[in-house]
């Protein structure tokens, strides 16, 4: 067991995934988190303000810009998948984790088109496309919650307590 929890510390690549002790899927996870929830900000102050056009169209570019980061983290976050033992909690966690992320994503590509089609029309964002992207967001933060698990509970490419140790030595 201590084995598979060292295991599941090291980068399959250190050059994709990041060194030990310092991976880039949370770097990574960033864009589409921050890009998303922009999107839905915009997406409702679309129904407030007046002339929302702009707000509708950086909301479209917000989500395109979320579906090429979260590739870009699905990428280097598999990575670190591929270092977990197969049969194990930690593992399990992360295909959901995964899998979660691969339908969010899907569902923004595809709220992508959708408004595409009303990109020119000087409105608010319609209702379906604003409730696709709260629904996907909420979706996210469950994702969230269980990368967190991944990290915090499990303790997945996070630095073994003898490597953390080092930051809480007191200078003599």
């Amino acid at each position: 067991m201590i084995e598979d929890v060292h295991a599941a510390k090291q980068p399959v690549s250190p050059a994709m995934a990041g060194p030990y002790g310092h991976p880039f899927h949370p770097i990574l996870v960033t864009v589409p988190i921050g890009a998303w929830v922009c999107a839905v900000v915009f997406d409702v102050a679309s129904r407030i303000v007046a002339g929302p056009g702009f707000l509708a169209k950086g909301s479209l570019w917000l989500i395109a810009i979320g579906v090429v980061g979260a590739l870009a983290a699905a990428l280097v976050g598999m990575l670190d998948l591929l270092g977990i033992p197969a049969g194990t909690p930690a593992f399990r966690t992360g295909l959901v984790h995964m899998t979660l992320n691969l339908v969010i994503t899907g569902a923004y590509v595809g709220n992508f088109f959708w408004r595409r089609t009303t990109y020119d029309l000087p409105g608010p964002v319609a209702t379906g496309p604003l409730m696709l992207s709260v629904a996907s967001v909420l979706a996210l933060g469950v994702s969230g919650y269980l990368g967190g698990k991944l990290a915090y509970r499990y303790g997945v490419r996070v630095a073994d307590e003898a490597t953390q140790a080092e930051g809480f030595q007191t200078a003599r």
